[in-house]
C-alpha cells in the first residue's frame, strides 16, 4: 500500500481521530502487496493533476492501486476540496470545516480530463454537510463542464448520501451521469462506529430513488470487508442492494490507514472474495468486482463497458 503524505505541516492529519486508542496494524499478506509508483506516465499524470490544482481520492485515501491507475492516466477526481465535514473511522481524508466552493473547479476538472485523454472518468467528493444542497449543484456543474469539453467521455460519479438535503439527488440525476455510485462501505451493524454520520437504509433508499428517477441509469455500490462483519451480514447487504435494483457491486479489503483509524480485524482471503462474487452474481447483480485490491474506481472504464454489455445481453441484443 502506498500512502502519499504531505509533510508541509507538523499538525496531526486527523486531530478529530486523535482520541481513538492506537491499534495494532496487522502485517499485510503477500496477496495485498503492490509495487511502488514511479513510471514516467505516472509522473505525467501527477503533473497534470498538480498544474490544475486538483485533488484526487487516489492520494487522499492512500489507494493501493495508485501506481497502476496513474500509469494508465486514470485518476479519480475529488471535488469540493480536501476537507470533509464527517469523521468516518475508516477514512484517510481530513475532517474539519471546508472552505467555499471553487467556481472554476468544474472547468479545471474538464480540462484535466481532456489532457489525460480519459474515455471514462470517475468524480467523487468529500461530504459537504455545510452546504444547503450538500454540493449537488456543484456535482451537476462538473458533469456538464466535462460533457461540454469531452462529449465522448463517459462519466461515473461517487457521491455522498446528501442526508437531509431535500431535492439534492434530483439535481445530480438530472445532469445525466452514466453511472451513479454511492457506497454503503460496511454492513449496518458497523455503522455506529465505522460510519457514524450516515444512515444505512437512507443510503439504500438513495440508490433505489436513482432508479425511480431514471431507470436507464446504471447504479453501483461498494463495501469494505475485514472490519469484523459476519458473512451472513454481507449476504443480507447484497439482498438489500438488489431490492434497490443496484446493478454493480464492489467488495474490497479494508486497509487501516493509521493506528488512529478503525482497527482492521482480519485480511479476507482471495478464496472468500471469489465466494462473495459467486453469490452476488447468483443474486442478480449485472456485474461484481470482488477481490482484495478492488476499489470503487479501479478499472472503472472496463467495468462500464462490461455493464453495458451485460444490459444488452439481458435485453437479448
Amino acid at each position: 500500500m502506498v500512502t502519499l503524505i504531505d509533510n508541509s505541516a507538523l499538525k496531526p492529519r486527523h486531530p478529530e481521530k486523535a482520541n481513538r486508542p492506537d491499534s495494532v496494524v496487522l502485517r499485510k499478506p503477500d496477496w495485498i502487496r503492490v509495487k511502488a509508483p514511479g513510471s514516467p506516465i505516472y509522473k505525467e499524470t501527477q503533473q497534470i493533476v498538480r498544474e490544475h490544482g486538483l485533488v484526487t481520492v487516489c492520494e487522499e485515501a492512500g489507494c493501493p492501486n495508485i501506481g497502476e491507475c496513474w500509469s494508465k492516466k486514470h485518476a479519480t477526481m475529488m471535488i469540493m476540496g480536501e476537507i470533509c465535514t464527517r469523521a468516518c473511522a475508516f477514512c484517510n481524508v481530513r475532517t474539519g470545516m471546508p472552505g467555499p466552493l471553487d467556481a472554476s473547479e468544474p472547468e479545471k476538472v474538464a480540462l484535466a480530463v481532456q489532457k489525460l485523454g480519459l474515455e471514462h472518468v470517475v468524480i467523487t467528493s468529500v461530504d459537504r454537510d455545510d452546504l444547503a444542497d450538500g454540493g449537488a449543484q456543484h456535482f451537476a456543474d462538473v458533469i456538464l463542464a466535462i460533457r461540454a469539453r469531452n462529449p465522448k467521455t463517459t462519466i461515473e460519479i461517487l457521491t455522498p448520501d446528501f442526508l437531509r438535503k431535500e431535492g439534492a439527488l434530483e439535481i445530480v440525476v438530472a445532469a445525466k451521469p452514466d453511472v451513479f455510485n454511492h457506497n454503503l462501505e460496511t454492513v449496518p451493524s458497523k455503522y455506529l462506529k465505522v460510519r457514524p454520520g450516515a444512515r444505512y437504509f437512507h443510503s439504500i433508499r438513495l440508490l433505489q430513488k436513482v432508479k425511480e428517477l431514471d431507470p436507464t441509469m446504471f447504479t453501483k455500490s461498494g463495501i469494505m470487508v475485514g472490519l469484523g462483519e459476519e458473512r451472513n451480514e454481507v449476504l443480507q447487504l447484497m439482498d438489500d442492494l438488489r431490492s434497490a435494483d443496484v446493478d454493480f457491486l464492489t467488495i474490497g479489503q479494508y486497509l487501516q490507514p493509521t493506528k488512529k483509524h478503525y482497527p482492521l480485524q482480519r485480511f479476507v482471503t482471495p478464496d472468500e472474495f471469489k465466494s462473495f462474487a459467486t453469490v452476488a452474481t447468483a443474486k442478480g447483480f449485472s456485474l461484481v468486482s470482488s477481490s482484495p485490491l478492488t476499489r470503487s474506481s479501479h478499472h472503472a472504464g472496463e467495468d462500464f463497458a462490461a455493464l453495458k454489455a451485460a444490459r444488452m445481453a439481458k435485453l437479448g441484443h
